[in-house]
């Protein structure tokens, strides 16, 4: 299915049937191993970024990490659930991701595992669900709000974008999704950031492109392109 042109759902009375469109375990694969592939591409540019706000090992810590969850996805036997698969993806980028990167992305997993449950496959709406869970996971680790410029700023508007085209499909609202977080990264960069270590330079951290939200971005983009197919 192409970015476009998505199925509408159809509307019977009070209820409204979803398009076809699954995300299953053959899915997230796809996007593990696209998000792999774009994080090991972006490395350099990911750690200049952090370089200039930050501890400057962000493309290395996520490429380190997201290789390492490619091989535990690859393990996973075929009838895995969603829940089992994204859990240990969580627990991976825990144990093998330095920094807060590890933690805030490994919480965004654990949430949509527990969301996601034993399902072997989610509907449109049951991965907005599990999205929106791993974004409040997301905030309540990192104690952030829209405007700290962090990887919030990308992941909110993101997740907003995904409910309101959600009834277009899952294409249509993966791809609103991806849109919606390029946005946000870009809306936050003349902003002074308020959490992390970039909030200890000040007004110096203006004008710099937060890499959180730009991975948080490349993530979207991977998860759009591996259910677009």
């Amino acid at each position: 299915m192409g970015r476009t042109g998505a199925h509408p759902g159809i509307a019977l009375g009070s209820l409204s049937v979803w398009p076809m469109t699954t995300f299953d375990l053959a899915a997230l694969r796809r996007f593990v191993d696209t998000f792999a592939d774009r994080l090991h591409e972006r490395k350099d540019e990911l750690t200049a970024l952090d370089s200039a706000i930050g501890d400057a090992d962000h493309g290395i810590n996520m490429d380190r990490g997201f290789t390492a969850v490619r091989g535990k996805v690859a393990e996973l036997d075929d009838g895995t659930d969603l829940g089992t698969a994204a859990k240990t993806i969580g627990m991976t980028l825990i144990s093998t991701v330095g920094g807060a990167s590890g933690p805030l992305y490994g919480t965004f997993f654990l949430r949509l595992a527990t969301s996601l449950g034993e399902r072997s496959e989610a509907d449109a709406e049951a991965l907005g669900v599990a999205l929106r869970a791993g974004l409040e996971g997301v905030a309540q680790r990192g104690k952030a709000v829209l405007d700290d410029k962090t990887m919030i700023d990308a992941m909110s508007p993101a997740i907003d974008a995904y409910d309101g085209a959600a009834s277009d499909g899952m294409a249509a609202a993966l791809n609103a999704a991806a849109e919606a977080a390029a946005t946000g990264r870009d809306r936050i960069t003349p902003l002074v950031a308020r959490k992390g270590r970039a909030s200890y330079l000040g007004e110096r951290s203006a004008n710099h492109q937060d890499p959180g939200a730009t991975s948080t971005t490349v993530m979207f983009e991977s998860l759009r392109d591996a259910v677009d197919g």
